[in-house]
């Protein structure tokens, strides 16, 4: 608590209230900006709330119904201003549907003798408000840094973005080598930009690199020599072109990120270690990365085990409620993200001995015993 109210009291005033002055406005902004939407926006006025009614199925899963009548008024179009009345039934769970409550604004589809059906939140006044926290924290507290990893982030969404559209262009034929460009290009501009073009943002890239490469060419190996056997890539959802390339790219993408941070752990320890100590040999950089990478590998390992299996959890749990085995229900949704944890596991190994020998080469000046 010390250490951010000393960051705080370095700041200048003028970007505290610079920050706050352009979040207030992006947020009224965003909160009166009807009139950019060319869908009706529906504002919540008053509610009334039915009576539950209870439901059941087969499996003696239970829920209840409730019927909701909304009033309110249209905010935007040629039908502003215009009083409506809408029904909406919304379940306990919340699984298909949602509650509405007073002053809550949501889109709708405007039908005709006045008929109305609600559809969904208009969402933009919290986003705007996450995504200025967000910028605001960045800057506040890691300065250029965060600006770096902010502008990162900015960079790789468009080129994320148009890597899918070349992949939907050209049907998917060339998904793991697009993909796999696209990690190398990930890499290099998030190294640049928070690092420099340095010899340190060149060792970490080649580790980097050479972790997750590592990670996919042993997973295909293993692929060959099993046949695939237990690879249910039936279960990846809404895929309309092969699933095994797609599934590779999503596993290099997603083990990227964690490769990366390790081999920015240990090799940035390594240069300073090596600006404290100048007369450390090669062979001592190499020990001390081990040993570095030896105490982050395990907890990166169980992040992305729990990033995994806790995107399947809520699926894998409905598989269940509807009657289905514990071992199909695990086959059909956690098998992959099974063996996602492993490859990715396998890339954050690999890359503690690639991370050390690369520093012990690359470390300008280092002894050569």
């Amino acid at each position: 608590m010390n250490s951010v109210n000393e960051v705080i009291k370095k700041l200048p005033i003028k970007i505290i209230i610079g920050a706050l002055v352009l979040g207030f406005i992006a947020i009224f902004g965003t909160s009166h900006d009807e009139f950019l939407y060319q869908q009706p926006i529906f504002k919540v006025e008053s509610v009334h709330n039915g009576n539950r009614m209870k439901s059941s199925d087969e499996f003696h899963n239970a829920d209840y119904q409730i019927n909701q009548k909304l009033n309110g008024t249209i905010m935007n179009g040629k039908l502003k201003g215009k009083h409506l009345t809408i029904n909406n039934t919304f379940s306990h769970s919340g699984a298909m549907d949602r509650e509405y409550h007073v002053h809550n604004e949501a889109f709708i589809s405007y039908h005709q003798h006045g008929q109305s059906t609600i559809k969904d939140y208009k969402r933009d006044v919290p986003i705007v408000f996450l995504v200025w926290l967000s910028i605001s924290l960045l800057v506040i507290f890691l300065r250029m840094s965060g600006v770096s990893a902010l502008l990162s982030i900015i960079v790789n969404s468009f080129l994320f973005y148009d890597s899918v559209l070349i992949n939907y262009q050209t049907q998917g034929d060339q998904v793991l080598f697009l993909f796999g460009t696209l990690a190398i290009i990930f890499s290099a501009i998030t190294l640049w930009l928070i690092l420099g073009f340095s010899r340190q943002m060149l060792t970490t890239l080649c580790s980097t690199i050479a972790g997750t490469l590592v990670s996919i060419v042993v997973s295909l190996i293993v692929f060959t020599f099993t046949h695939e056997h237990g690879m249910y890539y039936e279960s990846m959802q809404y895929v309309t072109q092969l699933p095994k390339p797609l599934f590779l790219s999503e596993t290099l993408i997603g083990s990227l990120g964690a490769v990366m941070d390790e081999s920015t752990d240990i090799i940035s320890s390594l240069f300073a270690l090596k600006s404290e100590r100048p007369q450390i040999s090669r062979k001592q950089i190499f020990l001390s990365g081990r040993q570095i990478g030896a105490s982050i590998m395990g907890p990166l390992v169980n992040v992305l085990f729990f990033i995994f299996m806790g995107s399947t959890l809520p699926l894998a749990l409905l598989f269940l409620k509807n009657g289905n085995s514990i071992g199909y229900s695990f086959s059909m949704n956690m098998s992959l993200g099974i063996v996602q944890s492993l490859i990715s596991g396998i890339g954050i190994v690999a890359a503690v001995p690639l991370a050390s020998l690369f520093a012990s080469l690359f470390i300008k000046g280092g002894a050569k015993k």
